[in-house]
């Protein structure tokens, strides 16, 4: 059977059993429900680059959300450099905006891409507004990877969680099951897509093209295997927060600065 044929057949078997399948994607949300992800590390498609070592590092990212002035470069560069659709991200910006007698209010307009209106701190009310950058958290325990029921989606040796696209039949259920929100389906590849932190990048030792394109230092990545890394310091010695602690998930995106609203 060609693979196309058997892609279509997938397909359609799997939208039989979708419905079903939904109440047990939503029920891995509880605590204590997820399993142990293994990594798949013959599974990355193409291979690494000669001299790449995935076993050699563990990657980790770090944001400083008092650097973020919400400018949207980190959006741009993403777009440009993965070739993400119109109208979909795989990382954007959300606003927070807060005062002592009005609810938290957020937006995102265009995911942050062309930056945002001027802030109304000190005005209306609203006495407190900051930026907070969002992407895959490249959890350690990760819901997204349980529930794909044809392996697609694993997690690397070196910390990431990725998508295999020859594997994968555009069933959803990872959209479904990430708490982050972090993963669509690709309207041209019928498959999950989903920020890798420009692993086509970093396995070369670049850094991602957020992280490249950021003005103000406020995204960081780095390798917690190396002991002189500055992003290891961080995560070693300050106050950081994760988002949606309670998820259980052990996400590998770190916060400076986070407020307990931001979710």
């Amino acid at each position: 059977m060609k693979d196309l044929s058997r892609r279509s057949f997938l397909r359609a078997a799997i939208g039989v059993t979708i419905v079903g399948a939904t109440s047990s994607v939503i029920s891995l949300f509880a605590p204590g429900k997820l399993k142990a992800a293994s990594a798949a590390t013959d599974m990355q498609p193409g291979g690494f680059p000669d001299g790449y070592d995935p076993f050699a590092h563990l990657f980790s990212y770090v944001i400083d959300l008092k650097k973020c002035i919400g400018c949207g470069s980190c959006v741009r560069a993403c777009k440009k450099e993965n070739d993400v659709p119109d109208e979909f991200y795989r990382t954007w910006v959300e606003r927070y905006q807060k005062g002592r007698d009005r609810p938290v209010e957020i937006d995102s307009p265009d995911g942050g891409l062309y930056g945002f209106p001027s802030s109304t701190a000190g005005t209306e009310g609203v006495s407190k507004a900051y930026y907070v950058p969002k992407m895959c958290n490249h959890c350690a325990q990760t819901p997204c990877v349980q529930v794909c029921p044809f392996s697609a989606t694993y997690l690397s040796p070196d910390g990431l969680v990725l998508v295999d696209g020859e594997r994968c039949m555009g069933c959803g259920y990872c959209v479904q099951a990430c708490p982050y929100a972090s993963r669509f389906l690709n309207p041209r590849t019928k498959t999950a897509d989903k920020c890798t932190w420009c692993y086509h990048r970093i396995s070369r030792g670049l850094r991602p093209a957020c992280v490249q394109a950021c003005p103000t230092g406020t995204r960081m990545f780095g390798d917690v295997k190396d002991p002189y890394d500055p992003v290891r310091h961080i995560i070693d010695t300050e106050r950081i927060g994760v988002l949606q602690p309670q998820m259980l998930t052990k996400p590998k995106c770190y916060y400076i600065g986070l407020d307990k609203e931001v979710r």
